[in-house]
């Protein structure tokens, strides 16, 4: 019997976010907000400090939630799975779509270490469909100010957010995608973590009048109060994923004894790392028909799912 090698380590007990530093109600001053995002967003940074074998499936999971609601926010109407075909049906190298490229921007977002220069956030303006001629070429040394300024991390978050959208009223996805850019930095994380965008149609972002406005980037306090707000629910929300995929990836460890295709251990990393891979995948050491019959071995452990509900071109993860 071939091992596939290396194998996934299981996970230590998770950090949760305390039930207490979830509002149960209306949250009015923003002093109480910040309270809340504080002890979350500590939370977190136990999570994201673990570097757990499956935080890069976790990250991309995320990054994909994100992206749904941009795509969204955009005025289109592509879902999770719609975004799923729109990346990995493309060819080698090909363009995505519109959609796609929201997709791609976020999937960055999560792959890529938290510092930025004119060249990454030139590829990212370009995937939002804006241009970098636009007056952007100023945005890299306004993240960077405030990644290193004094400012708590959630109101670094907000002020650029703001400032995005009071410089460009267009480029408010650009404007959530760097909210948790400078949130990775201001924490020190090696790799944002994507969670404001998931959370841009949720309640916290409501006029508190009762009308059915959503508060945007510059709409000062109540903008800031709703990001404390929302970094609290998105931690919480994370957290979800975190221990729903720890299980996965648990019962993918245990199976890993069992398996005999020679190769099986790129397969396996991968899975680890993304939200999905294509059935199809080829490796060095693993063909196409050895990932077919690896992916439907696993799935018979239940130790993957099949994403696509397809019969061909099948989408694998945890």
């Amino acid at each position: 019997m071939i091992r596939a090698d290396p194998s996934p380590t299981v996970s230590p007990p998770l950090p949760r976010v305390p039930g207490w530093a979830l509002p149960d109600g209306p949250v009015d001053r923003e002093a109480d907000a910040a309270f809340f995002a504080g002890a979350a967003l500590n939370a977190l940074d136990n999570l994201v400090r673990s570097e757990a074998a499956w935080t890069g499936a976790w990250r991309q999971r995320l990054a994909l939630k994100c992206a749904a609601a941009a795509v969204r926010l955009a005025g289109r109407s592509e879902d999770e799975a719609a975004l799923r075909d729109a990346w990995y049906l493309r060819s080698a190298d090909g363009d995505p779509g519109p959609a796609g490229s929201i997709f791609g921007a976020w999937r960055q977002l999560a792959a890529r270490p938290s510092g930025i220069d004119a060249a990454r956030l030139a590829d990212v303006v370009a995937l939002l469909g804006l241009r970098w001629d636009d007056g952007f070429a100023n945005l890299p040394g306004a993240i960077d100010e405030l990644g290193h300024s004094g400012r708590p991390a959630p109101f670094a978050a907000a002020a650029i957010a703001s400032r995005i959208v009071a410089e460009h009223p267009g480029a408010e996805l650009l404007a959530w995608w760097c909210a948790d850019l400078v949130l990775a930095q201001k924490l020190r994380w090696g790799r944002p973590v994507p969670l404001l965008m998931a959370q841009a149609f949720a309640p916290v972002f409501r006029a508190r009048d009762g009308r059915a406005k959503r508060i945007r980037p510059g709409e000062q306090k109540e903008f800031e109060r709703a990001v404390c707000l929302a970094l609290a629910q998105g931690a919480a929300d994370a957290f979800g994923l975190a221990i729903d995929l720890s299980r996965r990836a648990e019962r993918l460890a245990a199976v890993m004894p069992k398996l005999r295709a020679k190769g099986a251990g790129d397969a396996i990393k991968k899975l680890l790392d993304d939200d999905a891979v294509p059935g199809s995948l080829t490796t060095k050491t693993l063909s196409r028909f050895g990932a077919r019959r690896l992916f439907e071995r696993l799935q018979t452990f239940e130790a993957v799912r099949e994403l696509s509900g397809r019969s061909s071109f099948r989408l694998f993860g945890l």
